[in-house]
């Protein structure tokens, strides 16, 4: 006699709520089913089988999944999440039955069924256990921006995914950030989601979809919504920048946001910095920097040299003083030895003193070194500039025997260029009069940049030749150790705890 065989699971997507969104596909599937499940709360009402209720047969046999909890509190010992999964396990224990006496089953789904659906919790109890095949559905997302009439995104955007459920904070990082979001799972979540929409200065372009293609679709702008009136099947959607409208704004809706883009490329851009960047009318900066910056439709970009910064600064006050939003791009912080001070010092001119000026920080070169050999900066250090473009070498030795003789770890920077070859051998010199010739000398070199080099040398071995303006020097302390681990992997750290005597 033959083993009998199992039935067949089936994820059905049903759609955003239109039944005649569903796929030929889903109203086959249905129509072939011997069991038809959905999930509903306690009273029984399943959105899920109303979408495909006209394609439900009496000789169905229907297997209603109902949560035990939604909304409310649980006397459940695991709390919640406890109860959701004794639920998850006792459903898939029903359905398993089915399959297992032959009959196909086919779990209805709301959207799509692998999108934030509760058919995911069957199918990754089941799905390695019985043959299976997901139906994809048409999600709110595409249903809602259907309903706007608006492109939700285009060419190099990023769209960005996001449950109103996640910490307040963590929204308005992830929507600064972005280029376009749509956030789901609204109701309840609806006031701490319109505050990170406000407070990432993202609430002028957002707007709201409210039962998309049901019974009941409202469609508006999101900073006009009563919170006492949002649905849980609700979403806030921040479209497609390219081609929108920019406000036409009054001089003083001007202003000069000063950014950092870390030593590198994008992996060092901090959200804050992201959003800065994405909003802007116009991009300021060296060229170097500003390619680093991705090129958005709308946005005017002036490049300039590296040694006009006073200039820069100046020229970026001046779109900003006509209503212009300005970000002046820096490499690394822009305010450590970058193009914070430039502006700030224009800033302070009275033309200037009705102009809105920020500073965001950038990871910095230092530290970005310092985090590839380990911790060298992991006590006190002195970041002093190398160049003496601006200021007298004489001051540059005075301030590096100093931090020599008070034993801080160094960050050097600016160490070296074409036009300037000598610093880096005077300073290795005056720093041996203070320090032993085994001292770690860590050179970073491009850290983050395809051409990264890290490496540490003796001090007594440190080679000019080998350092160049993209290079920041890591000096230690008379504390600093140099150790090679296990593995074979060199690391560099300064103790936290500094010796008494």
């Amino acid at each position: 006699m033959s083993e009998q065989q199992t039935g067949r699971l089936y994820g059905v997507g049903l759609g955003p709520g239109d039944p005649a969104l569903m796929t030929v596909r889903a109203v086959e599937i249905i129509a072939e089913a011997d069991v038809i499940a959905y999930h509903s709360a306690r009273h029984g009402r399943s959105i899920a089988r109303s979408i495909a209720a006209k394609h439900i047969r009496a000789d169905h046999v229907e297997e209603p999944l109902v949560y035990p909890v939604t909304t409310e509190t649980t006397d459940h010992p695991g709390g919640y999440r406890g109860a959701m999964e004794e639920f998850y396990a006792e459903a898939a224990a029903r359905l398993a039955v089915h399959l297992d006496a032959g009959r196909t089953v086919a779990v209805l789904a709301e959207g799509d069924p692998l999108f934030y659906g509760s058919y995911m919790h069957m199918h990754k109890r089941l799905a390695d256990r019985y043959p299976t095949e997901v139906i994809p559905g048409v999600t709110s997302v595409s249903a809602a921006a259907a309903r706007l009439g608006t492109p939700l995104v285009e060419g190099e955007e990023v769209l960005t995914i996001l449950p109103g459920t996640l910490p307040e904070e963590e929204l308005t990082a992830r929507l600064a950030a972005t280029d376009a979001a749509v956030v789901m799972k609204l109701g309840r979540t609806f006031p701490a989601v319109r505050r990170a929409f406000e407070t990432s200065g993202r609430l002028p372009e957002a707007r709201y979809v409210e039962r998309a293609t049901m019974a009941g679709e409202r469609v508006g702008e999101l900073a006009e919504v009563d919170a006492d009136s949002v649905p849980y099947f609700a979403v806030a959607v921040l479209p497609s920048r390219i081609g929108a409208p920019r406000p036409e704004r009054a001089p003083e809706g001007g202003g000069v946001t000063v950014v950092g883009t870390g030593p590198a490329g994008p992996l060092w851009l901090t959200p804050e910095t992201r959003g800065a960047l994405a909003a802007a009318d116009d991009l300021v900066g060296y060229t170097t920097y500003l390619d680093r910056v991705p090129v958005r439709p709308g946005q005017v970009r002036h490049g300039s040299d590296n040694k006009v910064e006073s200039e820069r600064a100046e020229f970026a006050l001046d779109l900003a003083r006509r209503g212009r939003r300005v970000a002046v791009v820096s490499g690394g912080d822009p305010g450590v030895f970058a193009m914070a001070t430039a502006v700030l010092e224009v800033a302070s001119q009275d033309a200037y003193a009705q102009v809105p000026v920020r500073v965001l920080p950038g990871v910095t070169a230092a530290n970005a070194a310092a985090a590839r050999a380990g911790a060298p900066l992991g006590h006190d250090y002195a970041a002093i500039s190398l160049s003496d473009r601006l200021k007298p070498w004489e001051v540059i030795a005075e301030r590096l025997r100093a931090a020599a003789t008070a034993d801080l770890v160094l960050a050097l920077y600016n160490p070296g260029s074409r036009s300037r070859t000598w610093q880096v051998g005077k300073a290795r010199d005056l720093l041996l009069e203070h320090r032993s010739p085994d001292t770690p000398v860590v050179l970073g070199r491009d850290v983050g940049g395809p051409a990264e080099n890290v490496r540490t040398v003796r001090l007594g071995d440190l080679d000019p030749a080998e350092v160049d303006m993209r290079t920041i020097l890591l000096v230690g302390s008379s504390q600093t150790r140099w150790v090679r681990r296990g593995g074979g992997e060199q690391i560099v750290w300064t103790p936290r705890r500094y010796p008494e005597d």
